[in-house]
């Protein structure tokens, strides 16, 4: 099987990772593109003797951690007199990523020590550390946006474990619209098939016009949403999620937009 073949399935959850550690999707997605286009120029790049899925995480984080991208929400190339401030500002630690790594991408402690490029003892470290600093978060209130019953008091009782407090709750479009409007949420957790046949995609949107705030989407067809064809949620859960995944998540929003916050 060629490189190309073997690499293929994993694309959509590298792009899903490469949006959860920089907080976008569009340097996410110019930062996958540059992995991939290192690899057609020069296949001798690629990891030797590891497996595909280790091996194309590693690759890109080489390239994510020593290659400055910088894009506007249109995809242009930014103002290069800012670069080295955004950059250092936009950086993951690496506490984090070995959180993300784990929890939502699913590697054992060996495999994310072979990407992140630390010993296997060291990632013990880096994932206590992730996650007291969990558990310092400000806390804030959570909309959750889930038609259906058993998962949307799963979601609330692992916002409340995190120390998180939840505003509302939804089921359709409308409802959660309304909700978003009237609480002013610190964070939505939304689901993309809603109960009177909306989308929930929609619904964000929707409430993204009024009001400023991470989303994180929870679907069983992440793949559907990472192809980088057209404008996609940053943050997916994929169903059925395991708590570990949905606490990193929402912890890594969280970071994020607390250091936008804190630079603009």
């Amino acid at each position: 099987m060629s490189l190309a073949h073997e690499l293929g399935p994993h694309l959509p959850y590298l792009r899903r990772y490469a949006r959860a550690l920089t907080g976008s999707q569009e340097r996410g997605d110019a930062f996958v593109r540059a992995t991939l286009l290192a690899i057609v120029d020069n296949p001798a790049c690629f990891p030797a003797k590891i497996e595909a899925r280790t091996g194309l995480y590693k690759l890109f984080h080489t390239i994510w951690s020593t290659v400055n991208i910088e894009v506007d929400s249109d995809g242009v190339a930014g103002d290069p007199a800012r670069a080295a401030e955004d950059r250092l500002r936009q950086l993951t630690p690496q506490n984090r990523q070995a959180l993300l790594l784990t929890a939502m991408e699913g590697f054992a402690n060996a495999e994310t020590a072979q990407i992140i490029g630390v010993d296997e003892n060291a990632v013990d470290e880096l994932l206590v550390a992730a996650l007291a600093e969990i558990d310092s978060q400000i806390a804030t209130n959570v909309l959750i946006i889930e038609d259906e019953p058993i998962i949307s008091m799963d979601l609330e009782e692992i916002v409340r474990e995190l120390g998180h407090g939840v505003s509302g709750t939804a089921v359709t479009h409308k409802e959660a619209v309304s909700a978003a409007k009237q609480h002013k949420p610190g964070l939505v957790l939304a689901d993309i098939q809603l109960a009177d046949g909306s989308s929930g995609i929609e619904a964000v949107k929707d409430i993204l016009n009024a009001v400023s705030v991470p989303v994180i989407f929870i679907t069983a067809f992440p793949e559907r949403l990472l192809t980088g064809d057209r404008p996609e949620p940053t943050f997916l859960i994929t169903k059925p999620f395991q708590r570990t995944a949905v606490k990193a998540a929402i912890s890594q929003a969280l970071f994020l937009n607390s250091s936008v916050a804190l630079a603009s």
